[in-house]
């Protein structure tokens, strides 16, 4: 049985231990329990609303998250409210993220991000499309998940 696409990536591309797609399951709870069975030592933080409760609940001791934000809760009319907070006091889990904090270190990071990019120590994903035409496509895959990586629309080559 082959791996979806982003699964795959994910796991083989980018060295992660585990991975699966949070919108294909319908407990997130045991999902985790039974990908992370352990518990998670280190989370990132993008996703918002019951992932992360899930997530709170399946956080090994002196866990840390770091919050770039919660594109599920984004455009809500009421957001989700994290039922699961408590885990942060009783499993003394860290969780925070700020890029303003460390704006200064922009220059730097981009320095060393060009570097190791041209080392192969980091690469990225694109998702390329010709022609303006294809604009439409390209924007609602983002929405249903079926593109992976960042989405560029090539409107003309010089």
């Amino acid at each position: 049985m082959s791996l979806p696409t982003q699964v795959n990536l994910v796991k083989n591309k980018f060295g992660y231990d585990e991975a699966f797609n949070y919108k294909e399951e319908p407990h997130l709870n045991a999902a985790l329990k039974r990908y992370f069975p352990k518990g998670i030592d280190i989370y990132f933080e993008n996703v918002g609303g019951p992932m992360l409760d899930a997530v709170l609940l399946n956080m090994r001791i002196k866990g840390r998250i770091a919050v770039c934000g919660m594109i599920s809760q984004y455009n809500l009319e009421k957001p989700d409210g994290v039922q699961n907070l408590f885990c942060l006091v009783s499993k003394r889990i860290r969780m925070e993220f700020n890029v303003l904090d460390y704006y200064h270190l922009y220059p730097k990071f981009l320095e060393l991000t060009h570097q190791y990019i041209k080392e192969g120590k980091i690469f990225y994903v694109e998702d390329t499309v010709e022609g303006l035409e294809q604009a439409p496509a390209a924007l609602i895959g983002l929405f249903t998940g079926s593109k992976v990586g960042k989405q560029v629309v090539v409107v003309a080559r010089e």
